[in-house]
């Protein structure tokens, strides 16, 4: 299984029977403040349903589907499994649901909620996940210069320099195939 992310929000749209589903794939930082922001924007809307995938330090898969006053299981968990159906990481899908008169049904609701999951991931510019991992390397004064031209070759990036007595200790991060090329003390 290769696992995808996104960097950037994208939405997503589903009507049914006048109810209409709006639904906002969302990098999971930005989760608790983006349905913050949804719950003011909309606060006529009936429902806002969620759902999330996170990995975790030590490689487990955090997740969740929350129906938020929709029967049980008819639409959190539809749309947690449209996230794992696209093998999606690291992401949430939030869905702000406006009820248009006319009941839809726990299939119909189940329907209408992974549909505009789809949606939104339809929209989506996915990309490849890489896990990122830090690293403690250095170098003396004479050769560090030598080591960031290495690290910015890589494409990796710098999160902090410490400069000692005889040269400098650099925090990397990057994708740990990379790390792996610069040697030095593995620090997850």
């Amino acid at each position: 299984m290769s696992l995808k992310t996104i960097t950037r929000e994208y939405e997503g749209f589903l009507e049914d029977r006048k109810s209409r589903f709006m639904a906002f794939l969302v990098p999971i930082e930005q989760f608790e403040n983006r349905l913050e922001e949804l719950r003011k924007e909309h606060r006529k809307a009936n429902h806002i349903v969620t759902a999330h995938r996170r990995l975790l330090d030590d490689d487990r898969i955090e997740e969740s589907g929350k129906d938020d006053g929709e029967p049980a299981g008819t639409s959190g968990m539809p749309t947690l499994r449209v996230l794992q159906g696209a093998d999606l990481i690291n992401c949430a899908v939030l869905i702000v649901r406006y009820f248009g008169g006319t009941k839809l049904g726990g299939g119909g609701l189940a329907r209408a909620y992974s549909g505009a999951a789809q949606d939104a991931i339809a929209h989506a510019e996915l990309m490849p996940f890489q896990k990122l991992s830090r690293k403690s390397v250095s170098a003396n004064f004479a050769s560090s210069s030598e080591l960031e031209r290495k690290i910015t070759g890589l494409g990796l990036d710098v999160v902090s320099r410490d400069y000692t007595e005889t040269g400098v200790v650099l925090i990397v991060e990057g994708p740990e195939d990379l790390l792996n090329a610069l040697g030095g003390n593995a620090d997850d």
